[in-house]
């Protein structure tokens, strides 16, 4: 693999959905990660994720009551520097210093709410260097920040491709964040271009020219994101780290700050739990998923990124992001996993998945389902004593007591259900396909 994509910091993960109290795997670049947190020295670690001893995964095992990885198979344990502390078999004489017992520490650092693990030579880390997106690091205080993520079935190429052409939104995101009638020519002109990325700038910009310009950057290989400054509103980015899993799988970061003019918008922006936003973050995601998990499978039949010219035909001014991101794979080593396949194409039903692709990595919305699940023996109870109540009161107050009890549960018992529905998977519904 080309050191474009292996000398680099990567976002794993962002930290408020880490637990410091069990380790967490991760696949970065085809390579099995275990991050965990280190109590001694108050950071996070990646290590590859393999015991040194029998090559079991270490993601399986724990933090001991000491602050060490512990391998959940014969219970070596590990520093955060990699060197194993403790093994429960060994006898007189038994070195546990050796250096076939150690594990690889990663480099890794935090910053912007995300966790960064470097995948190149440990000596070349340099944290002053993390994808970082400036706007955020001047007066952060004044950006409120919605944030999801997602693992997705494509590759990483794929999803920059798809973020950064700003004239699909109206018609994919019809009726979710779009409008058909807000299409119009972009204009759009690419301001910089070298081997760290590219620039962009669209002065109409979205939504024909009512909500001011627009600038793009896009922060090679991983980042990029849209700078909108909606007249009157609020400053707002959308910003999207994309990192590789493995051929055919990526996971999305996405980010949207908002830098608001006056402070009702926050205030009301901070009332909707972060689970609940994400399930709205899906449907906009799914509004992508399943044309993109088979574009990119003709795509590569066609030659894929080395013969763009040919596969695809780009006669449009609003073409210039999706020439420019391939401009700069060509001259920077290429597509990250060569001469590879893609997995066999999905069918709708794993793409809608929502569950293993999110919630059981996310704190909130796992959070959120297991009290939605925890709340149904309640609602069921509540149920059932509203039948009581209807037939003690032969008609009378407690009857009607007992009708309203039973609408009301009957009304959030099926919203419940729609929630939790949402946390699991996607129903496959493009709302841009209604006729209405």
């Amino acid at each position: 693999m080309h050191p474009t994509w292996t000398e680099q910091w990567w976002p794993v993960a962002y930290v408020r959905d880490l637990d410091q109290s069990k380790p967490t795997r991760f696949t970065l670049l085809e390579r099995d990660l275990v991050i965990w947190w280190d109590p001694s020295a108050a950071l996070w670690r990646a290590f590859p994720d393999v015991c040194p001893h029998r090559l079991v995964p270490l993601s399986e095992g724990r933090i001991n009551e000491r602050g060490e990885l512990e391998c959940p198979y014969h219970g070596w344990s590990f520093d955060g520097e990699g060197r194993c502390q403790h093994i429960p078999q060994a006898e007189e004489g038994t070195r546990s210093d050796s250096l076939r017992s150690r594990c690889d520490s990663l480099p890794s650092a935090t910053a912007q709410g995300l966790l960064f693990v470097w995948t190149g030579a440990p000596e070349a880390a340099d944290p002053d260097s993390l994808p970082l997106v400036p706007q955020l690091q001047d007066n952060p205080e004044s950006w409120t920040v919605q944030d999801t993520f997602r693992d997705l079935p494509m590759d990483a190429l794929t999803l920059l491709e798809n973020v950064l052409d700003v004239s699909h939104v109206p018609f994919t995101h019809h009726r979710t964040v779009g409008r058909r009638s807000n299409a119009a020519p972009v204009r759009a002109e690419i301001t910089r271009e070298d081997r760290g990325g590219f620039s962009a700038v669209w002065e109409e910009g979205p939504r024909r020219g009512s909500l001011g310009s627009q600038f793009t950057t896009f922060r090679a290989p991983q980042l990029m994101w849209h700078d909108l400054d909606a007249k009157g509103f609020a400053r707002i980015l959308t910003v999207v780290y994309a990192v590789p899993i493995r051929r055919g799988e990526c996971r999305l970061f996405a980010r949207f700050p908002f830098q608001f003019r006056s402070p009702a918008p926050r205030l009301l922006l901070g009332l909707r739990p972060r689970w609940l936003q994400h399930i709205g973050n899906h449907k906009v995601l799914e509004d992508d998923q399943v044309f993109l998990h088979w574009q990119e499978r003709l795509f590569a039949a066609a030659g894929g990124g080395a013969a763009i010219d040919r596969a695809f035909y780009l006669p449009c001014q609003a073409d210039v992001y999706v020439k420019a991101l391939y401009r700069w794979v060509q001259s920077n080593g290429g597509e990250p996993f060569v001469g590879q396949p893609l997995p066999p194409r999905q069918e709708l039903a794993p793409l809608m998945d929502r569950f293993h692709s999110h919630t059981r990595h996310c704190r909130s919305c796992s959070t959120a389902l297991r009290r939605l699940q925890a709340l149904r023996p309640w609602l069921w109870g509540s149920l059932w004593l509203s039948a009581v109540l209807v037939g003690l009161g032969q008609f009378g107050l407690l009857s009607w007591l007992g009708l309203g009890l039973g609408l009301l549960t009957g009304l959030v018992t099926r919203q419940c259900q729609r929630w939790e529905r949402g946390l699991r998977a996607g129903d496959g519904h493009a709302p841009r396909n209604d006729r209405r």
